[in-house]
């Protein structure tokens, strides 16, 4: 069975057979959306247009807030005009596109965060040497680094995820997740996507353990930082980045360890909205509450 031809595309899970619910669902979309964009727009503005904010740390943030601005315009909109157009189709190369931009975003948001944890280790257990090694040269060396590695992994897990033959095309999700579309592989066992599965795992596991190690020195660099405003403020920059890390990690395992079922429930589909539409909302929402320069910039854009 060759996919391209058996498959030509594929439907996504139907929110309702009634088209007053669709409409409803489309419109909460919309909302999700529109505040999502609004608020990584914000951050976006900025840190690009106010001065005091070009450091590699804003730097991090601002890819931050643009790698989530990408995730959520991957899937959400596809998925708003299903629902709108009282549809379920996506095109087999839609579908392709959709996996290689998700996946390479998601991977691409986990360095960056990783990044970050290791730019706020420098900043305050070595702040002396900081400049010299989070200067602007490095930073966009590793950004573009970062990108590159990001888009290789998402190439290598598509082209494995679409290397089967498809004994149906039916996906039981509003977007083309990898797990579901698995399920529908007529081979019980696919040796390339289980390596580049295993290679991701171990990939996440050692960000993961990295970033935990640099905040355990960095906690307790602060304990030793005599006035209370410092502790205040290292801990300031330190908190939201844990945040952040805790939610998409937590939410990454929901993705990517939950059994998908081939009889989708609400739970299942709450889920779903939670680990994929929930971060990128509320990520610039976390850095623009805790950080104080940040909520500056915004209110002084505002009164603008």
């Amino acid at each position: 069975m060759d996919n391209q031809t058996t498959v030509p595309y594929f439907l996504l899970l139907e929110f309702s057979k009634n088209w007053h619910l669709q409409l409803l669902h489309f419109f909460l979309f919309l909302l999700f959306y529109l505040a999502t964009i609004t608020a990584n727009f914000l951050v976006i503005s900025a840190v690009a247009l106010d001065n005091r904010l070009h450091s590699p740390m804003y730097l991090f943030l601002l890819n931050l807030a643009v790698q989530d601005l990408g995730s959520v315009s991957v899937i959400v909109p596809k998925s708003m005009v299903n629902s709108l157009m009282d549809t379920r189709q996506i095109s087999y190369f839609g579908c392709v596109a959709q996996v290689f931009l998700y996946i390479s975003i998601a991977a691409c948001d986990f360095s960056v965060l990783t990044v970050m944890a290791y730019d706020r280790y420098v900043a305050i257990c070595n702040p002396l040497h900081y400049e010299m090694v989070m200067n602007w040269k490095a930073c966009t060396e590793i950004i573009v680094w970062v990108w590159v590695i990001s888009f290789l992994y998402g190439a290598l897990h598509t082209s494995s995820t679409f290397s089967v033959s498809f004994c149906s095309n039916v996906v039981n999700q509003f977007f083309c997740e990898v797990p579901h579309l698995l399920n529908l592989s007529c081979s019980s066992f696919n040796s390339a996507e289980a390596g580049v599965l295993v290679a991701g795992a171990i990939a996440v596991l050692g960000c993961f353990t990295f970033i935990i190690v640099s905040y355990g020195m960095i906690f307790k660099a602060v304990l030793g930082i005599p006035s209370e405003q410092g502790r205040q403020k290292a801990l300031s920059t330190c908190i939201p980045h844990l945040l952040v890390v805790s939610m998409l990690t937590l939410t990454g395992c929901f993705a990517y360890l939950k059994p998908s079922s081939n009889s989708p429930t609400y739970s299942e589909y709450g889920l779903t909205v939670l680990y994929s539409l929930l971060p990128p909302l509320f990520n610039p929402i976390i850095y623009s509450m805790r950080n104080k320069n940040i909520r500056f910039v915004l209110s002084k854009l505002c009164r603008a």
